[in-house]
């Protein structure tokens, strides 16, 4: 039973509530609690925090957990102005294309030959049960990593664990060596993990993440399941 503390601090998360109950003691320990302090300390500094309030959780939000197909973990959000939305790796529509999303419509026009569009927003993946989670949901701007090793990094693991534990033939897309290590704790005998190398310019030109081919390998195991495929187009 939950003791009346705990229902009030529940009711005060802005979040699914299919996640929010499974997400528990996450939310309401001690490491949660040192995390709030951390961001009311940025704000009362006058720190621009990146994303807005609001879209925090959007992807848990966007994504409830009985509706996850296929998880794509990125680091931090974009550090720039207006650019960080709550989902990794997407953009609202307006906003110029980051370098590490070109590549990943590179790599989904040489897989599956789809056309990219000129915008960044991913939210039809999202509503499709693509969960664009960040490993840490904040970052001030123009300071990348800066909210990291301050609780997000825990939460975001039980999030992982959740998901290991809840739901059945999930894909894991994991870009890079960061998402890598924290995919270590999945059950490879429930779900499939994909690795590649990060869509950063940096990381990619070295090899490993075009040709990666997880668009297809994707929809391929979830079709092998019986579980409805992704439509990787996004609206022109």
């Amino acid at each position: 039973m939950q003791s009346e503390k705990t229902t009030e601090q529940l009711k005060r998360v802005k979040l699914d509530d299919s996640w929010k109950y499974p997400l528990v003691d996450s939310l309401t320990g001690a490491r949660m609690q040192h995390l709030k302090e951390f961001l009311k300390t940025q704000q009362q500094q006058n720190k621009l925090i990146y994303p807005p309030n609001a879209q925090i959780f959007r992807a848990l939000n966007e994504t409830p957990l009985s509706e996850v197909k296929a998880v794509i973990l990125g680091q931090d959000p974009y550090h720039g102005v207006g650019q960080a939305n709550g989902l990794s790796f997407s953009v609202n529509k307006g906003i110029d294309l980051p370098p590490s999303l070109r590549n990943i419509y590179h790599e989904l026009k040489t897989d599956l030959d789809i056309n990219p569009p000129r915008h960044g927003d991913l939210s039809a993946w999202a509503k499709q049960g693509v969960l664009l989670l960040n490993s840490v949901l904040t970052v001030e701007r123009a300071q990348p990593a800066s909210h990291q090793k301050q609780g997000w990094e825990e939460f975001t693991d039980a999030v992982i664990d959740v998901i290991n534990e809840q739901r059945q033939s999930v894909v894991f897309i994991l870009w890079g060596a960061y998402a890598q290590r924290k995919g270590q704790r999945i059950d490879t005998q429930k779900h499939l993990v994909l690795k590649a190398a990060h869509p950063s310019p940096l990381s990619a030109n070295r090899g490993g993440f075009f040709g990666c081919k997880v668009f297809s390998k994707t929809n391929e195991y979830l079709i092998q399941h019986g579980i409805e495929p992704i439509n990787w187009q996004l609206d022109a």
